[in-house]
């Protein structure tokens, strides 16, 4: 990694760190710590997710008009505002309107990250890179919570203001380090970065023309509904009341999951790196599959507790290997379908297509925790058709944008292009 790659994947690592104190949090910190009742809490999730809705439809044009740095900065600051406000309030509305701030920050800054990481990135390089920050992201969460967790005292407000504060942070962290990184003037990729404001922002109809895009959009929402969508909603409501699973059993679920990604997200990366992206997001469809069916196992009564536990673990850690092998192939392939100016727009179509899903997510807990065995049914039926969509939508590929290592092949095979300096990149 050059230089400002590694300041970018050091301050997501470091907002990573700062979220991973709070997330786990919030729901105790509103509804008990602040007594404001499990509607308020309910209230201020959905606050949340509100911000990140209504701010993205707006932030990819101005990620191609402006830049992505500007973007991250005002992001920052606006998501570090929220942190320390929603620390210090006491009433229902001061927390909305600290949780409505929080969740636009830091929905913009996914996009605006990702933009940065695909402009200081070559197409040989970019799925390592995004590999990298994913991986970065769930050591700082995992460190964060684990940190957090000793911090905070219900009987102690404070505890909660002071992780509050320690997370407002870190936003500001990485808003100084983004002002340190110094962005190549010249296009990482052939026609990433638009020449002129003029070229920026293709507009969304382009985009909705792109078939492509369009089915990447609608196979993403699928694959966030079907895994991030379930994991402390619908399928954490099955564990406890299906398959009897309690909640620190639920909480070594969780811990295997981002242990899984850890351990395995560079193991995963060699074997993914030089294969087919559409057929490896169809594997993945495939291991979550299996790992729907176990969860259904835990749930049917016919072993004992530990048996019962031990497949609901294994559940989250397999979904935390798809998530390893997702990583380094979902966000390039985005950035590598975007046309001249359009790389903000398309990552942020794509973050909001995320954050639907996950608002979406909790309409599994009723089936969850009430018609158990058809919930596992639903969700075994759609990991099948992750698969599918992702075979379907491999045909509407070119062979290098769904397998990147055909051009890092082709530049190695024709040699350097006349005139050209060693260690730029080439066009295939």
């Amino acid at each position: 990694m050059g230089a400002a790659m590694r300041r970018i994947q050091a301050g997501n690592a470091l907002t990573a760190f700062g979220i991973g104190f709070t997330v786990p949090f919030l729901y105790i910190y509103v509804a008990q710590v602040r007594g404001l009742g499990s509607m308020a809490a309910t209230s201020a999730f959905v606050a949340f997710a509100l911000g990140a809705l209504v701010a993205l439809p707006f932030t990819g044009r101005v990620i191609d008009r402006r830049g992505p740095v500007p973007v991250v900065l005002g992001a920052a600051v606006a998501a570090s505002v929220g942190a320390l406000s929603l620390g210090l309030s006491t009433g229902i509305v001061p927390i909305l309107l600290s949780a409505l701030a929080l969740g636009a920050g830091q929905a913009v800054m996914q996009p605006a990250l990702a933009t940065m990481i695909v402009w200081c990135s070559t197409p040989a390089t970019r799925t390592r890179s995004f590999a990298m920050q994913f991986f970065m992201q769930n050591l700082g969460l995992g460190i964060g919570g684990l940190i957090g967790g000793q911090i905070v005292d219900e009987s102690r407000p404070g505890s909660f203001t002071l992780l509050f504060g320690i997370e407002a942070a870190m936003f500001l962290v990485l808003a100084g380090v983004i002002l340190t990184v110094r962005m190549p003037h010249a296009p990482s990729i052939k026609d990433s970065i638009p020449k002129d404001a003029s070229q920026a922002g293709g507009g969304r109809q382009r985009l909705l023309r792109h078939r492509a895009m369009v089915k990447l959009l609608v196979l993403g929402f699928v694959i966030f509904f079907a895994c991030y969508g379930q994991f402390e909603s619908g399928l954490a409501a099955f564990g406890t009341e299906a398959a009897g699973i309690s909640p620190s059993t639920l909480g070594f679920a969780l811990a295997a999951n981002t242990g899984a990604i850890v351990v395995a997200q560079f193991v995963v990366l060699r074997l993914v790196e030089k294969r087919r992206r559409s057929r490896v997001i169809a594997l993945v469809g495939l291991i979550w599959t299996v790992a729907w069916v176990i969860a259904g196992f835990s749930g049917l009564g016919h072993g004992s507790a530990m048996m019962a536990a031990a497949a609901f673990i294994s559940t989250y850690a397999l979904f935390g290997i798809g998530e390893a092998m997702l990583s380094p192939t979902l966000a390039p392939l985005v950035a590598d379908l975007a046309p001249e100016g359009s790389v903000g727009q398309y990552n942020s179509a794509f973050a909001l297509v995320k954050q639907m899903a996950l608002a979406l997510g909790p309409l599994g807990v009723p089936l969850g925790a009430g018609v158990p065995m058809l919930y596992i049914g639903i969700f075994v039926l759609v990991s099948l058709g992750i698969a599918g969509l992702a075979l379907r939508l491999g045909k509407q590929l070119s062979p290098v944008q769904d397998n990147p290592s055909l051009a890092s092949s082709r530049i190695v095979a024709q040699g350097p292009a006349a005139g050209s300096k060693v260690g730029e990149p080439v066009a295939a």
